[in-house]
C-alpha cells in the first residue's frame, strides 16, 4: 500500500513553486540528483506519474494537479500544528493571526483589541491586511485564524458571526448642497466625484446596493486608501465619501464632514468576524468574538 508522507507533499508544493528541479532542490536543501531520486521512487510507490516533461520544465499530470491541491491545504496545516505545540511547550497561550477584509473597521478593531490583550495577557494578537490568495484563501490557507469583512462568503469549513450592525452613508463637507437633505437619490450622484477606499466597484455597497440597481455612474469614481485623507477630501469640497455612519460621526468634528442617508431606508451592513469551525472551540478564539459582539459603538 503506497505510503504519502509529508516529505513527498514538500517536494510537490516546491516543484510547482520554483517549476524546476534545480530550484525545487535548493529550497529542500538536496541535490539535484537527490531529488530526482526522491521523485522517481515516490511515482513508484503510487504507482502513477505526477509529472511529465516539457522542454526543460515540468507539467503536473491529472494526478499532480491532485497532489498539488492537498499540498496546498495539508502543509499550512502541519506549520501550524507546529507553531501551535511550539507555543505550548513555552507556555504561551496561542497567537489570534486577525485578518482585515474592511478598510473602515481598523478603527472599530482596535477598540476590541485593548481590552482583548488585557484579559487575555499569554495570547499573541497581530492584524494582517494583505493576503496571498484573498481573505477567505488566508483562512483556508492558515495564514490567518480570523477575518474582518462586512461581505462573508458563507463556504463549508467556515463559520462567520455578524458583531456590529451599522449604516453605510454619503460623506459631503460643509458647503456641499447636499448636506442636510433628509437622503440621497442615486441620480444626485452623477455629477459628483465619488471618494472610497480602494475596493472593486462589484464590492463596494455604494454601487452594488445603491447606484448599480438605479443604473446610476458617478462622474468620476476616485479610490483612497485613507480615511483621514477621504475625510479631508470630502470636507474641501474635492467629491464625496462612502463611509460607515459610526465612522463619521466619530470623527465629523474634527473634519467638518456630514452624513447623510442612502435613499430613505439606508444601506444596512454588518461587520462579521470568520474562522475555521475546527478553531471556534478554542476558547481564546470564542472569547474575542464574544467581546465584539457584546461592544456597542
Amino acid at each position: 500500500m503506497p505510503i504519502l508522507d509529508r516529505i513527498h507533499l514538500s517536494i510537490i508544493n516546491e516543484v510547482e513553486r520554483e517549476g524546476s528541479l534545480t530550484a525545487a532542490a535548493a529550497k529542500l536543501n538536496l541535490t539535484q540528483s537527490a531529488l530526482s531520486h526522491a521523485i522517481a521512487k515516490l511515482e513508484a510507490q503510487l504507482g502513477v506519474q505526477i509529472w511529465r516533461r516539457e522542454g526543460r520544465g515540468l507539467v503536473p499530470t491529472q494526478a499532480g494537479e491532485f497532489l498539488q491541491a492537498v499540498a496546498s491545504r495539508v502543509l499550512p496545516q502541519f506549520a501550524h500544528a507546529e507553531v501551535r505545540l511550539s507555543q505550548f511547550a513555552k507556555g504561551e497561550r496561542g497567537k489570534l493571526r486577525i485578518g482585515m477584509e474592511c478598510h473602515p473597521c481598523y478603527q472599530w478593531l482596535l477598540k476590541i483589541v485593548a481590552p482583548y490583550l488585557d484579559a487575555w495577557p499569554r495570547v499573541e494578537v497581530d492584524v494582517r491586511q494583505k493576503f496571498q490568495f484573498g481573505g477567505i484563501g488566508a483562512l483556508f490557507g492558515y495564514e490567518i485564524d480570523m477575518l474582518v469583512t462586512p461581505d462573508p462568503l458563507f463556504k463549508p469549513g467556515l463559520s462567520f458571526t455578524p458583531v456590529f450592525d451599522y449604516e453605510q452613508v454619503l460623506v459631503v463637507g460643509p458647503r456641499h448642497p447636499l448636506r442636510g437633505v433628509e437622503f440621497v437619490r442615486p441620480e444626485d450622484l452623477t455629477d459628483e466625484v465619488l471618494i472610497t477606499y480602494p475596493v472593486p466597484a462589484d464590492r463596494l455597497d455604494i454601487f452594488t446596493q445603491f447606484l448599480t440597481p438605479a443604473g446610476i455612474a458617478p462622474r468620476q469614481h476616485k479610490p483612497i486608501e485613507t480615511t483621514d485623507i477621504m475625510l479631508l477630501m470630502a470636507a474641501h469640497g474635492r467629491g464625496v465619501a462612502a463611509l460607515p455612519r459610526w465612522l463619521v460621526e466619530e470623527y465629523g468634528p474634527r473634519f467638518d464632514v456630514y452624513p447623510v442617508k442612502l435613499g430613505p431606508a439606508g444601506v444596512a451592513k454588518q461587520i462579521y468576524l470568520g474562522v475555521r469551525q475546527d478553531d471556534e472551540a478554542i476558547d481564546y478564539v470564542a472569547a474575542f468574538i464574544a467581546l465584539a459582539a457584546g461592544y456597542h459603538q
